[in-house]
């Protein structure tokens, strides 16, 4: 059985992509900040093979930790999913130092750091795909956001490098873009007033927030290496059409009458 490694696995989008690569036949390897016995509970009583590590996926020693476990069960894993990711709304003047390089560090550090570890036993074998969760402020400007931009156009490029120097060693290296999804993650942000409801549904095309699965089919299709086989370097918007409608909001509400 495959083994898929999933960061940000214990909660949100990172558990819902791991319930449905687990009923896709992987196996799975959880890591999170957090502790993440609850999400391995649900996951093994939904029948799913599972096992988890809590670490900090900005650190170098623990993307060896995670590489030396691979090795050790009957690695390597088949597929990489750099989920874990930390928001910060502020305007750039009052962003500090500190801000920057937490937000920069697990965004787009620990994907690296993980890829680089992982990545490594992937080509031994010439087999593999790592899915980037990058975001639409990776593909445009959103105001109030400039670390977390920063990072998403980072992890952008990043898969786009690593999809042009491993491609031709069997490892596939892609992207999801996604607009906003209804998580924790959401519900921290707009608890701090940022934004509402409203803000969203009227600026999508298709009057919607996503839902974590609509973002977690995109990744489970992307890591696939029958149905993607041929799809390296890509940056999938799973967005509603965020990206590509650059009307205002009363012609687009006009549109759904």
């Amino acid at each position: 059985m495959k083994l898929a490694v999933v960061t940000g696995a214990a909660q949100g989008l990172g558990l819902r992509t791991s319930a449905l690569l687990a009923r896709r036949g992987f196996r799975l390897l959880l890591l999170d900040r957090q502790d993440p016995a609850a999400a391995l509970a649900q996951l093994r009583a939904e029948g799913a093979r599972a096992q988890a590590l809590c670490g900090d996926v900005a650190s170098e020693a623990f993307a060896q930790v995670v590489a030396s476990w691979v090795e050790a069960h009957d690695g390597p894993a088949e597929v990489l999913v750099n989920n874990a990711g930390v928001s910060l709304i502020r305007p750039a003047e009052q962003t500090t130092a500190a801000d920057w390089r937490r937000v920069l560090d697990v965004n787009l550090l620990g994907p690296f750091l993980l890829s680089q570890a992982l990545g490594l036993q992937m080509l031994e074998r010439r087999r593999g795909s790592i899915v980037n969760v990058a975001s639409i402020a990776g593909l445009a400007g959103i105001g109030h956001r400039s670390a977390y931009n920063a990072s998403k156009h980072g992890l952008i490029g990043l898969t786009r490098t690593l999809a042009a120097e491993w491609g031709g060693r069997g490892v596939r290296v892609n992207a999801v873009c996604p607009g906003w999804i209804k998580t924790e993650m959401d519900a921290s942000d707009q608890g701090s007033g940022a934004y509402t409801d409203a803000d969203i549904i009227n600026r999508i095309p298709m009057g919607r927030f996503a839902r974590p699965e609509d973002v977690a089919e995109a990744i489970a299709f992307l890591a696939d290496g029958e149905r993607s086989a041929f799809v390296n370097g890509i940056s999938l918007p799973v967005d509603g059409g965020w990206i590509a409608d650059a009307g205002w909001e009363s012609l687009r509400l006009k549109t759904r009458e």
